[in-house]
């Protein structure tokens, strides 16, 4: 990796509506590449996404961002993550001084991630199950990032949301989604906007897809 891939891409993002400054610093300072496998590390620093194994992928650099942008975070901000992938999104947070509770489906990924959280020392509160109920333990949060696309917003995961939070989802069906950013107006009532033409892996679970 060399600091010029990464400023260059930093360069793409900001070329593509990124403006949150805070957002940007975070992924300057957190080293894709060690979030991917190594067959693929050579291209960490390109806009894309990449598989990570188990019919998984890291998202593309620039929906990490948009994601974390639309969610309006601050360093008091608490945060669930539906879908802990390879732990780049999570470690994004953390480097923004969030407060981070995710969740991930895929027990191997699950091992693997966590491990990886382990060894560099990202402190994020994480546990192996379905994402679709969300961790009502811990809430209500600030924000709730999901990073598969589901059929329906999942009602759990609106329920668990602080009154002036955002739920970051995309929706659609298994192959294109539109991103809902929805904001918590009052216990009942939520605001949405939609943006169209993004692509996740399936949300799977009991208020997501049912497992193929």
């Amino acid at each position: 990796m060399s600091k010029q891939e990464l400023k260059d891409l930093i360069d793409s993002l900001r070329s593509k509506g990124i403006t949150d400054e805070n957002v940007l610093k975070a992924m300057l300072n957190v080293s894709r590449h060690l979030f991917v496998p190594e067959v693929v590390r050579h291209l960490a620093y390109k806009d894309s996404a990449l598989p990570i194994g188990y019919g998984q992928t890291i998202s593309q650099p620039y929906t990490v961002a948009f994601m974390t942008q639309a969610a309006k975070l601050d360093s008091n901000s608490k945060v669930l993550e539906i879908g802990t992938g390879s732990g780049y999104q999570a470690a994004i947070l953390v480097q923004m001084g969030v407060k981070v509770f995710t969740i991930e489906r895929n027990q191997n990924i699950y091992k693997i991630t966590r491990k990886l959280f382990d060894d560099m020392g990202i402190r994020v509160a994480a546990k192996y199950g379905d994402g679709t109920i969300g961790w009502e333990e811990f809430a209500p949060y600030d924000a709730i990032l999901v990073t598969a696309g589901g059929p329906t917003i999942p009602e759990n995961l609106k329920k668990q949301l602080k009154i002036g939070g955002r739920l970051v989802i995309p929706v659609g069906d298994r192959t294109t989604q539109a991103m809902k950013i929805i904001r918590k107006t009052t216990d009942e009532k939520y605001e949405v906007e939609s943006i169209p033409n993004f692509a996740f892996v399936p949300l799977i679970g009991r208020e997501g897809w049912k497992d193929e």
